[in-house]
């Protein structure tokens, strides 16, 4: 049984890896800054629950007092705003969690890794294109990208494999807030707002919480062991 660790797992695509990875049979530690969600998403499951910050170096470190043998570095946020528009604030928001939470994670984990050891970042299509009102999230994501890239070619002789997974719109909360911001933009209902986003996805709908988790176990799996530096994209064909 191998320790996994999920971050970001109150919520949504964290939620559904670390429920995923705990039916697999692996011991699976879910951390993020809300106990609720938390515990929420621990129901039924046996996995340990800790309250964590990504964004402050001491509580990062404090979650790898025991080494974990799968690390998936989910948290993040998105603001969507013009350019123009952007604060300051919510473009540091942004890169704090979204990218400097990733960065932080891993390298508190790599001293503990052993061979077959597996990182894996949760980035985003925009890690592979960019996007109108998103400059922050993308830049962030392409920051993802790249940090994965670098960190596979420093991981590769030890055995240890680091990917990224780049879903399209999945059906969490984000989306939902994407939704309602594209309806109000446009002053549209909501059922026409869904079907603007999902226009990119040629299936035509979200991705599932589901899909993107079970490409989290597959990337932790033996299967996999040559798979690296990869960003998988799950967007039923927008990439």
């Amino acid at each position: 049984m191998r320790r996994v660790l999920v971050t970001g797992g109150g919520s949504g695509i964290g939620r559904a890896i670390a429920q995923a990875f705990a039916e697999a049979g692996e011991n699976v530690t879910i951390c993020g800054r809300r106990s609720g969600p938390l515990k929420e998403t621990a129901q039924g499951f046996e996995m340990t629950v800790k309250q964590a910050d990504v964004t402050n170096e001491a509580s990062v470190a404090a979650l790898f007092e025991d080494p974990f043998d799968v690390v998936v570095a989910n948290a993040g946020i998105a603001r969507n705003a013009k350019l123009t528009d952007l604060s300051l604030k919510d473009w540091n928001d942004t890169l704090n969690v979204t990218l400097t939470g990733v960065f932080l994670t891993f390298r508190a984990a790599l001293p503990g890794l052993a061979s077959g050891g597996r990182l894996i970042a949760i980035a985003s299509t925009a890690s592979l294109q960019g996007g109108a009102t998103l400059a922050a999230y993308s830049a962030a994501k392409h920051g993802v990208l790249g940090l994965v890239r670098s960190t596979a070619k420093e991981v590769a002789k030890r055995g240890v494999t680091c990917n990224a997974i780049c879903p399209g719109f999945v059906d969490t909360e984000m989306a939902t807030g994407a939704v309602r911001g594209v309806a109000k933009k446009f002053n549209i209902d909501e059922s026409k707002a869904l079907e603007m986003i999902v226009a990119a996805n040629p299936m035509h709908r979200l991705i599932t919480p589901q899909e993107v988790a079970a490409t989290a176990v597959f990337l932790a799996s033996p299967g996999a062991a040559s798979i690296n530096g990869h960003a998988l994209s799950v967007s039923g064909g927008e990439i």
